[in-house]
């Protein structure tokens, strides 16, 4: 049963390796563990709620928000043991970025407010950014602590319609990792996504460093943070709906899902046998 927690008790439970799902009290992020194991989901993305006082204040439509968020990222990864997830639009801040840079002023050429955004509307905003990273760093500190060593499946999307080559289904971004000493997990890794069977004729091309690098907040932060979980940045194509019409595809969802089902937990099972302590 989800419960509403504040910070505090979150990550008391997550400390004391309670078994729960909660959402914060202020209503901008989801975690759930159902089991200790040393493997984490994230998608920072998923969220697309939208503080209602910075209606008025946004030049971009609620369309234009959704274009450049990564619904659904959460739902591919729901059926694993621990999940954290963005509730909150990127628009109002974004978790994939550093504090400094995380409240936009234009987003993707395009100015985002119509007045500049005053020192509350930030605070109240960057405040919610803050205390995700706390329970970010609680649990990854947990699973560190408890498995000597974790890694993170880190889901985004994009948008590869707005691109004038052929692009990958699947891109992992990776300039941020150690890839010396991770190489055979992020090619094998590349390789399950590779071998991903799709609805509706989409193939499963599978890429690294090909459109994007893996250059986000959330990945930089647990890997400077701590010495033995891995990040993968993981980036599918918006296959999964109709990016112009914004119509969502769930059966392409769901094969998504169904898929990482096995091959997600296997390759974290691998990771965890080659590199614990």
């Amino acid at each position: 049963m989800m419960e509403k927690l504040s910070i505090a008790a979150i990550i008391e439970k997550i400390q004391n390796e309670e078994i729960f799902e909660a959402v914060s009290s202020d209503y901008s992020f989801t975690i759930k563990i159902d089991e200790y194991v040393p493997y984490v989901c994230g998608a920072v993305h998923d969220g697309h709620q939208f503080r209602q006082e910075l209606w008025n204040n946004c030049i971009h439509t609620e369309y234009e928000r959704w274009y450049e968020e990564d619904p659904e990222t959460k739902t591919m990864v729901q059926s694993h043991p621990i999940v954290i997830a963005g509730m909150d639009s990127r628009f109002e801040y974004d978790l994939n970025r550093n504090p400094e840079t995380a409240i936009y002023t234009d987003a993707w050429g395009k100015q985002l407010w119509y007045e500049p955004l005053s020192e509350e509307m930030k605070a109240k905003s960057l405040a919610k950014h803050a205390d995700f990273y706390k329970v970010v760093h609680a649990l990854i500190l947990k699973i560190e602590e408890k498995f000597s060593t974790c890694i993170v499946y880190d889901m985004h999307s994009y948008n590869w319609q707005r691109w004038d080559r052929e692009v990958p289904t699947w891109n992992l971004g990776t300039a941020n990792v150690d890839n010396n000493r991770f190489d055979n997990e992020i090619e094998d890794w590349r390789s399950v996504l590779e071998k991903m069977p799709l609805p509706n004729n989409i193939k499963s091309t599978s890429k690294i460093n090909d459109t994007f690098q893996g250059n986000g907040y959330f990945l930089k932060y647990i890997t400077q943070n701590f010495n033995n979980t891995l990040v993968l940045a993981t980036e599918i194509a918006k296959v999964y709906c109709d990016e112009l019409a914004q119509i969502t595809y769930p059966e392409v969802v769901s094969a998504v899902e169904n898929y990482l089902k096995k091959e997600l937990k296997l390759h974290a099972q691998s990771f965890y046998e080659t590199h614990k302590k």
